[in-house]
């Protein structure tokens, strides 16, 4: 409590400039830690502190998670092959889950290419990288029916309400293969695990959940119906194709999206009559903003923000501020809320945010 109060204390550029510095330092530290890891299983030192392997060490002695270790150890041996592995761990252009996901495909000719393409990038990008240069088939689509948890064997993952849950359908889906006819037996006992998102090569991906019955019904439906559009009954297809569907819907209503629209900016009143942002003015907006967050920092940084974005008054609305397209972006919540506070104070944003949650609370009830 009282290093927190501590850290209260702190003016918000110092802390932000402190957390960097202790992250750098971080950084350098886990390097060194990689490196005597690396040095001790070569050592294999670890079989004098009654450890049969560099991984139970690591786990019985220094007290790691599995997970931590098996990192720390797959970038430790990979970087005895390729030092400059700990250089960039160190100064913070790779982290360990990137590294230990490239080792397998290292090579010294490939290596300079290869972690120069992978520098700065998360472990979902890397994993396209993996999927540019060791391409994987397409999975096929595939439709099954899950068993009923068995009370003599443990589930995978526990299901909020095992007993009352209804039948649960696999879904595999890829445009590389056909769904059978009818839901397939597992012999495995398994719950209802995280959706899978998997790259398998340039622009093909494995994706992975697990559905309800009555959706495993509506697909079936929506496969009968496109018969004559996807004669195959290939389920990717079918599904891009309603998403596709779905997204124009819901783009339209949202962003205004249209091939015809009835009116364009120069005909469109944007005067500060009203807070209601025309369709016209949407479009163009989204357009110019590329659908994500306009919001830039003092070193230039654009946030990534693609999801729920609001549209926002540079100059508010409130303080006379008109729909013209030059005053209106796109705002992902958290920094439409953060500018708010400059514009209007924290005091009057908290009270603002105070009497939506009211409202919330009235409509619940009512």
């Amino acid at each position: 409590m009282e290093h927190k109060r501590s850290l209260q204390s702190i003016p918000d550029d110092d802390l932000l400039r402190r957390l960097t510095e202790i992250t750098q330092q971080s950084r350098r530290v886990e390097a060194d830690l990689v490196a005597h890891i690396g040095e001790v299983d070569e050592r294999r030192l670890y079989a004098r502190e009654a450890s049969p392997s560099m991984f139970v060490y690591c786990t019985e002695v220094l007290h790691l998670s599995e997970a931590e270790a098996y990192l720390r150890i797959t970038v430790a041996r990979a970087s005895r092959a390729h030092p400059m592995l700990l250089t960039l761990l160190g100064d913070g252009r790779l982290h360990l889950t990137g590294i230990a996901r490239l080792a397998p495909y290292l090579t010294r000719d490939n290596r300079d290419t290869l972690l120069k393409r992978a520098t700065h990038r998360s472990r979902r990008q890397i994993e396209e990288l993996i999927a540019e240069i060791a391409p994987r088939p397409d999975a096929p689509a595939v439709m099954r029916k899950l068993p009923e948890r068995r009370s003599t064997v443990e589930p995978l993952v526990l299901s909020p309400d095992p007993e009352r849950a209804a039948p649960r359908v696999k879904l595999c889906l890829d445009r590389g293969g056909h769904i059978p006819p009818a839901p397939v037996p597992l012999t495995a006992v398994a719950s209802v695990a995280p959706a899978i998102v998997q790259p398998l090569s340039p622009a093909r991906y494995k994706i992975q959940f697990t559905a309800s019955a009555e959706l495993r019904d509506k697909l079936e439906r929506l496969r009968a119906l496109l018969r004559s559009q996807v004669p195959d009954g290939d389920l990717a297809a079918i599904i891009e194709q309603a998403v596709t569907e779905k997204l124009e819907r819901l783009e339209a209503r949202r962003f205004a999206k249209t091939s015809t629209p009835r009116k364009g900016l120069s005909e469109t009143d944007t005067s500060p009559s009203s807070r209601h942002i025309p369709a016209a003015v949407r479009r163009a907006v989204r357009e110019r903003d590329g659908g994500r967050c306009r919001y830039v920092d003092g070193q230039g940084r654009r946030c990534p923000e693609r999801g729920r974005l609001e549209y926002h008054h540079r100059h508010p609305f409130a303080l006379g501020g008109d729909r013209s397209l030059e005053n209106i972006c796109l705002m992902c919540p958290v920094h439409n809320q953060y500018l708010g506070e400059h514009d209007y104070g924290r005091e009057a944003m908290a009270r603002h945010r105070g009497r939506g949650r009211r409202v919330s609370a009235v409509i619940a009830l009512a």
